[in-house]
C-alpha cells in the first residue's frame, strides 16, 4: 500500500471535531492551540488536496491494482472496499507522519485509536495498491504537497 499525505481534515468527521474543540475543550475558531501553525479555523478550513498530478505519476511509473479515496470511513472502512475477498491488509501504526491535529483530537476528546482510523483519514488521503514485488520502486518520501 502506498499511502498518500493528506493536507489535514479534509471533510470527515466534523460533527465530532466541533464536539471535542468548541464543545468539550471550549475553544472559539480564532484560538491558537499550541502545537498547531494557524489558528483553529484556519487549521479546520485547510482545502483538501487535489491527488490528480500524484496519482497520474504513479499510474505511470507503477503497476497500481488499487486505489482508495480516504473519505468517510477513514482507512479502516475505505481499504477493504478495493480488495478481493478474503484479503486483509496490516497498517503499521508510526509508518506516517499524522498531523498534530489528529493527535489532538485523539488526546483531548479521549477517542480510541480504532475510531480515530475509523472517522479520519489520520494523515493518509488516498492508498493506491501494488504488488509487494514493486515496494522498492515507491518514491520516498512518495508525494510531498503534490
Amino acid at each position: 500500500m502506498i499511502g498518500v499525505g493528506s493536507s489535514g481534515l479534509h471533510s470527515n468527521g466534523f460533527s465530532l471535531v466541533r464536539k471535542v474543540f468548541f464543545h468539550q475543550m471550549g475553544l472559539s475558531p480564532d484560538d491558537h492551540i499550541e502545537g498547531l501553525p494557524h489558528s483553529l479555523a484556519d487549521e479546520l478550513l485547510i482545502p483538501t488536496k487535489i491527488y490528480a498530478k500524484t496519482v497520474h505519476n504513479l499510474l505511470r511509473d507503477l503497476p497500481i491494482q488499487g486505489i482508495v479515496n480516504i473519505t468517510g470511513g477513514g482507512l479502516i472502512d475505505n481499504i477493504p472496499r478495493v480488495l478481493p475477498s478474503r484479503t486483509k491488509v496490516r497498517i503499521f501504526n508510526g509508518s506516517w507522519d499524522v498531523p498534530p491535529i489528529f493527535d489532538l483530537l485523539e488526546k483531548h476528546g479521549e477517542i480510541p485509536k480504532q475510531e480515530m482510523y475509523r472517522t479520519f483519514n489520520c494523515g493518509i488521503g488516498m492508498v493506491l495498491i501494488c504488488p509487494q514485488s514493486e515496494a522498492d520502486n515507491v518514491p520516498d518520501p512518495p508525494f510531498g504537497a503534490q
